[in-house]
């Protein structure tokens, strides 16, 4: 079987965006994976690792399971007609026990659905994976900072004394 050939810098499979604040933010609980329906230039601009989930939030509109606030720009290179909003609401893939699960969970005070990173699986299908979580406290924050620095130096005086 030969594969096609790949341009420069494109992600065929694996990580394409991460939302590296949300852990510091959220204490994340469950994670789900999730399909994301996508039109053909965002997954180009996906393959470019050129999405930000930053700000994103996934949530419920009209019994389905939508994220919003992700932004993947439009992407730039050949001529390609169909241009698409940067930041608009993107459905999610889901089983209905799935999303009946997370819409019960989500109803809940204080819980929300984050994602976490946008990837690409072996089959080469955008996944986005969304993490039930609730919000941290600054001094939540502050202490998971202390640790970490903490484990941080611990490991360097082992080291040191090895």
């Amino acid at each position: 079987m030969t594969t096609a050939p790949r341009k420069k810098g494109m992600i065929s499979h694996g990580v394409a965006s991460t939302n590296r604040k949300a852990r510091y933010d959220y204490k994340i609980g469950d994670t789900i994976e999730a399909g994301l329906m996508l039109v053909g230039p965002e997954v180009k601009s996906l393959r470019a690792g050129r999405a930000t989930l930053a700000e994103a939030w996934a949530g419920e509109r009209d019994g389905e399971m939508w994220l919003f606030n992700c932004t993947i720009p439009e992407w730039q290179a050949g001529s390609v007609v169909a241009k698409f909003e940067p930041r608009r609401p993107r459905k999610l893939l889901l089983h209905r026990k799935q999303m009946r699960e997370l819409i019960g969970a989500i109803t809940r005070e204080g819980s929300t659905l984050v994602p976490l990173q946008i990837h690409f699986n072996e089959r080469g299908r955008a996944k986005v994976l969304l993490g039930l979580a609730e919000g941290k406290k600054q001094h939540d924050k502050r202490a998971a900072v202390a640790q970490r620095d903490w484990q941080r130096d611990k490991a360097r005086l082992m080291r040191e004394k090895g």
